[in-house]
């Protein structure tokens, strides 16, 4: 698939913008199949594949964690490193309505609303990284530091 033939999401736009050299990653989706379809439908290990999982902490203030694909994140551990009493994640509706894209297809890239963004400190010592790029079926793969520089996320310990 040529750059010419991405689909125009939010977030292509935006990398396109900030002049990110990315490779888009195509794939036929799998409902509730996550990353590790991606994985396999892409011949990538899972730990390379970034999910973007979006939550509210107890005031219902949202947040996007940007997580490896073969991880789950410590609730109780974010919310500690937050300095907030518990973090959920977020119904799909919510993500959705929150981000302006579908659940399963949902990139921190081109949120509709801007949220504070976290992100598992092991991700920046990839060599390269996956990530949705605003579509169900369509990743991004992109180098680390061209993503802390967009999102400038904020580094957590929460990983298990």
């Amino acid at each position: 698939m040529s750059r010419d033939k991405v689909p125009a999401t939010s977030a292509i736009r935006l990398l396109k913008r900030h002049k990110v050299k990315f490779i888009p990653r195509t794939y036929k989706y799998e409902e509730k199949g996550g990353t590790r379809v991606s994985a396999r439908e892409l011949k990538v290990a899972e730990h390379e594949i970034i999910k973007t999982l979006v939550m509210e902490d107890e005031q219902q203030q949202p947040l996007i964690v940007l997580m490896h694909g073969n991880c789950e994140v410590s609730l109780k551990h974010l919310a500690r490193q937050l300095k907030v009493k518990k973090i959920n994640p977020c119904t799909a509706d919510r993500a959705d309505s929150l981000t302006g894209y579908k659940t399963g297809g949902i990139s921190p890239f081109g949120t509709r609303q801007k949220l504070p963004i976290y992100m598992e400190e092991t991700i920046a010592t990839l060599e390269k990284l996956i990530i949705n790029g605003g579509r169900r079926g369509l990743l991004v793969e992109l180098s680390p530091q061209d993503l802390i520089d967009i999102l400038n996320p904020t580094p957590v310990s929460v990983a298990i």
